[in-house]
């Protein structure tokens, strides 16, 4: 009915192997773009913008970052966390380095210097991977949350030791710093979050894309169709690491406005790895349903028992989203394994073929 292709003729190999090869999916994102750029700086409040809106699109890009790696690679990691505080104390110094820089600048080039630590740490992965492989890494987040404490030149020598985000303006408009309203850090996120999200769609719908899922499916047959694997490897912990480094900086510079060392800590790298599983491996969709999910449904646990006017301690709502947030992982794991993505996927096949079983 409203779902179909029927009608929708491809005339040549770009349209059949397009992104959006239905028109009603090219809708359905205009749509949503729109309501992004347009609909929620109007209708939602400051509050919202900066409580949901904003992390959701930080998580989001984390979440791709890894997902480029654990789900289109098969490299298990457990340095995500470390890796985003890359790229935090690496838009510090930059933007103490080059106080008249663009910061939208800053916060993209911050991403390299995390590639370069990733590809670093993601040597072990030449020789070991499983299981093993995650512990190298566990050892990276450790190792990078030791240096974010005890290095005082990342940090300028600050007393406190935290990071502290100076007032940065595009076009006379302040973007970081305290000046900067919540709607504006919202729309630069969103911009970058969008731009790099169509480089990772490009990216892995093209050769690189291709030789990550070959490795992922088999190394040894991939090594022997002349694969290189030690190069594909570290080009995919560089290609993570970078989108986890800009995730970082834009943390720190557009939704906290300020950072210590313990926010990059393991933890974190839990957090978005679990975006990840409930999201859906290898799938860029997947990424912003894990993020929407694992960070949304605890504020909605939270809410419930205000909504409801139940008297409940603050410290007993607090356990009880950890409880309730553990058994609705489980359950969507039980449920579906391949995540969320794959819920969204099976819907959008079944109004294909509606009225007809699927």
């Amino acid at each position: 009915m409203f779902y179909r292709e029927a009608g929708q003729f491809k005339t040549s190999y770009e349209a059949d192997e397009s992104v959006f090869p239905i028109r009603q999916d090219r809708y359905g994102i205009a749509i949503i773009l729109l309501l992004a750029i347009v609909g929620v700086p109007l209708l939602a409040s400051e509050f919202l913008i900066s409580s949901f809106f904003v992390p959701v699109l930080v998580f989001s890009l984390a979440a791709i970052g890894l997902n480029l790696l654990t789900g289109y690679t098969g490299l298990l990691s457990l340095g995500s966390g470390a890796f985003m505080g890359v790229g935090a104390y690496a838009c510090y110094k930059l933007t103490t380095f080059f106080p008249d820089a663009n910061i939208v600048l800053m916060i993209l080039l911050s991403g390299f210097a995390a590639a370069a630590v990733g590809a670093l740490f993601g040597l072990p992965s030449l020789r070991i991977k499983g299981f093993y492989l995650a512990v190298a890494t566990l050892a990276a987040q450790f190792f990078l949350s030791w240096c974010f404490v005890r290095v005082p030149w990342l940090y300028n020598y600050n007393v406190s030791g935290a990071i502290e985000v100076p007032t940065r303006a595009m076009f006379g408009v302040p973007v970081t710093g305290p000046n900067a309203t919540p709607t504006t850090r919202y729309l630069v996120a969103l911009g970058i979050v969008i731009v790099m999200t169509w480089l990772a769609s490009n990216l892995i719908r093209g050769r690189i894309g291709r030789t990550w899922m070959a490795v992922r499916d088999m190394d040894l047959a991939a090594e022997l169709i002349g694969i290189k694997l030690y190069r594909t490897k570290l080009l995919a912990f560089a290609v993570s690491s970078f989108y986890c480094g800009v995730a970082g900086a834009m943390m720190v510079f557009l939704w906290f406005g300020s950072a210590e060392p313990d926010t990059f800590n393991i933890n974190q790298s839990f957090f978005i790895l679990f975006m990840v599983i409930i999201g859906g491996l290898g799938s860029l969709v997947g990424s912003f349903f894990g993020a929407i999910f694992i960070w949304g449904a605890p504020i909605v646990i939270k809410t419930l028992p205000y909504y409801f006017d139940i008297a409940i301690a603050a410290a007993t709502v607090e356990h009880l989203t950890f409880m309730i947030l553990g058994a609705l992982i489980i359950f969507f794991l039980i449920v579906e394994p391949h995540g969320l993505a794959r819920l969204w996927q099976i819907g959008k096949q079944k109004l294909r073929v509606w009225p007809f079983p699927y």
